[in-house]
């Protein structure tokens, strides 16, 4: 148990609740940490205060290398940012929205499209969020999709994809199973191998799966509720795809005024967005590389955070060739608008940074120990899996860092479930729960980097967008808590109750739809043409 007992959880709690209450991010990410720093010292707390914003711009985070530092996503943010900077003066972004406009028709086709690339750039949550937010952004603003719903879009793909497929998510949790092995003094002569153990847990990670599903299901049935059926009836009766006092993590148009190019070419935005995804692919798999190593091993081994910054660098480069070989920016003009591209970054910066100092914060507190240690009270072997789900949700809700949570929780878990159960069975379906609720805490967390950079890369505003995914996931842990449940009662299949849970979805989506759009009198699908181009 943690020290400060029950105080450990007042500043992450204090930072995501003022955030949600005032809609100032910034100022209340600081409040929590400068709370954290009183609690901390038992006086005013500014130096650790400072202390541990400072220690989060160069903190290591684990990965299957065991060295990402924050200041690697920091750069590979900064760098993203020029590149959409360089392709909006390019007009890039322009030519992507003629285009579409002649081919893509219709809300439900953006999100159609959006989705569709979220399942297949599934080696990164940060490159997928950065290319599919970026790509899609401005084809959805001519649609009328709000901004919140391509967030939801894209955050509910990112990380939950990254998550069931062959990815540096992947990799980090092969040696979190190691971990727990070692801790249950389980040999390995005398157990599955890890990798075994995760293909198994694969259908256990509900929340992840059920979430991808939730997407299609609300992008194809064109049906909404909540604070989502708020935004879409005010972008389709009035063409705004922001609310009115929403404040965008970027604003391109606003920063960057009119683009330079009088006509603009798709392959200002294709060649850049291209470069981007071969040059960090080709880049992880060199990371990866070494005598003897299959594809696999190359895969699991790679160093992404590097890849992400190679492959965003070459991203910028190919700007400044495009725009130097079709004379439409000088260097210099390439140079000023680099600049103005990190500046459209410095807001998600900032947040990502004081993010981070939360997690030093409740790291120095013991948050997660004291947590762990309340749920330990209600173990037992039906009940194990929901308890370690929701475990893993608060602690990546008061974290804001799935990678953080499953390195606390699964050491933890693979031994409790050991000693519970005695079944390699049982250790799978925690390995997949860890997943479910980490992921389920990020997307109920204004604090959490992939919720930060999805509300960036979209243009929405990041309290928008945490206030209209809530509902949407909230919908899918509560039918991952029932299915769960179940299993551990009846150990039926997980491969069963899956698609129980995806018809669940259905029903759920258009009753609570229906009943919704009934107490607000209005139609629960808004799918007609914007009255307004947000962009004139």
């Amino acid at each position: 148990m943690s020290e400060f007992g029950v105080l450990s959880v007042v500043p992450p709690l204090l930072a995501i609740a003022l955030a949600i209450i005032t809609r100032k991010a910034i100022l209340s990410l600081f409040l929590g940490v400068w709370s954290g720093g009183i609690i901390y010292t038992g006086g005013l707390g500014i130096q650790q205060t400072f202390s541990w914003i400072v220690r989060s711009i160069s903190q290591v985070e684990p990965n299957a290398e065991g060295s990402v530092f924050h200041a690697q996503i920091i750069v590979f943010t900064l760098l993203l940012g020029s590149s959409v900077a360089m392709i909006w003066r390019l007009g890039g972004s322009h030519a992507v929205r003629d285009w579409a406009l002649t081919h893509i028709d219709s809300k439900r086709s953006a999100g159609v499209v959006a989705w569709l690339l979220g399942v297949l750039l599934f080696f990164d949550d940060y490159a997928n969020t950065a290319i599919v937010g970026s790509t899609m952004k401005d084809v959805s603003d001519h649609l009328g999709l709000s901004r919140e719903k391509l967030s939801y879009v894209v955050d509910s793909t990112a990380a939950p994809v990254a998550t069931l497929g062959i990815s540096s998510w992947v990799a980090f949790q092969l040696s979190m199973i190691e971990k727990g092995y070692e801790t249950a003094g389980v040999s390995a002569a005398s157990r599955p191998q890890n990798f075994e153990i995760f293909l198994q847990a694969i259908p256990f990670n509900m929340y992840s799966i059920l979430a991808v599903v939730m997407v299609a299901i609300i992008v194809l049935s064109r049906r909404d509720y909540g604070a989502m059926l708020t935004a879409e009836h005010r972008a389709t009766t009035t063409g705004a795809v922001t609310s009115e006092d929403a404040t965008p993590m970027q604003d391109v148009k606003g920063e960057l005024g009119e683009p330079s190019a009088e006509n603009p070419s798709l392959v200002s935005f294709f060649v850049p967005v291209a470069v981007l995804i071969a040059v960090t692919i080709a880049t992880a798999l060199y990371t990866g590389y070494g005598p003897d190593t299959t594809l696999y091993d190359m895969v699991v081994g790679a160093d992404y955070a590097v890849a992400l910054i190679v492959g965003s660098f070459a991203m910028v480069v190919s700007t400044y060739v495009l725009g130097l070989t079709y004379g439409i920016l000088s260097l210099g003009e390439s140079v000023d608008t680099t600049v103005d591209g990190f500046g459209i970054m410095l807001t998600a910066v900032t947040i990502l940074v004081l993010a981070w100092s939360i997690g030093n914060v409740v790291d120095a507190l013991g948050t997660a120990r004291y947590v762990s240690g309340i749920a330990k009270l209600f173990l037992t072997p039906a009940l194990l899996p929901v308890v370690v789900m929701f475990t893993a949700a608060f602690v990546a809700f008061s974290t804001g860092s799935s990678w953080g949570t499953m390195s606390i929780v699964t050491p933890i878990a693979v031994p409790v479930a050991w000693n519970l159960a005695g079944t390699h069975t049982m250790v799978s379906a925690v390995v997949g729960v860890v997943f479910s609720g980490a992921i389920f805490g990020d997307h109920a967390s204004p604090i959490s980097d992939t919720t930060v950079l999805s509300a960036t890369f979209t243009g929405a505003d990041l309290i928008d967008h945490v206030r209209t995914q809530l509902y949407y996931a909230g919908t899918v842990i509560a039918v991952t808590a029932v299915l769960l449940a179940v299993w551990g009662v009846t150990r039926i299949t997980p491969w069963v109750l899956l698609p129980v849970g995806a018809l669940a979805l259905v029903v759920l989506v258009y009753a609570l739809s229906e009943l919704d759009a009934r107490r607000r009198d209005i139609s629960p699908v808004q799918s007609g043409t914007p009255s307004a181009d947000p962009d004139d």
